[in-house]
């Protein structure tokens, strides 16, 4: 099976902080699976560390109010065709991230609300029938 994967859940350091979210259960899970590594807020050209961003009406911004909805967009869309090129079986992704959620996002307040919802990225592999699973269910 080849999964694709959110890079911070297998400890690179790409998320907005300079830090990662490595998943030891995420480890025991793709054990013998050819495993492909993505972070699509990195690949759009975003640097570590970012300020934090959150989708406001559909639009990805920081906590400045500055757009990075291009650089979000650029990254997914870079990130799904090598999925479609790789023909992957399974995206499992990191929760509430504006890239990578699967179900739940941050309200777009930077309060730390959350709200049904997926991040730019998951949205875009789901919309090409790739299978996508939030971190927190394995």
């Amino acid at each position: 099976m080849k999964i694709m994967v959110s890079a911070c859940l297998i400890g690179e350091k790409c998320k907005y902080n300079g830090k990662d979210n490595y998943s030891k259960e995420l480890e025991q899970f793709i054990k013998g699976h050819e495993v492909i590594a993505v972070c699509p807020e990195v690949t759009g050209g975003l640097t570590v560390p970012r300020r934090p961003c959150e989708i406001v009406n559909g639009m990805v911004i920081n906590k400045d109010g500055e757009s990075k909805d291009a650089e979000f967009r650029k990254g997914a869309k870079i990130c799904l065709k090598r999925a479609l090129d790789e023909k992957i079986d399974l995206a499992i992704l990191q929760s509430r991230s504006p890239s990578c959620a699967v179900k739940q996002i941050y309200d777009g307040s930077f309060s730390g609300k959350l709200v049904d919802g997926q991040g730019i990225f998951a949205q875009m592999l789901s919309e090409n029938g790739i299978k996508v699973m939030d971190v927190e269910d394995i």
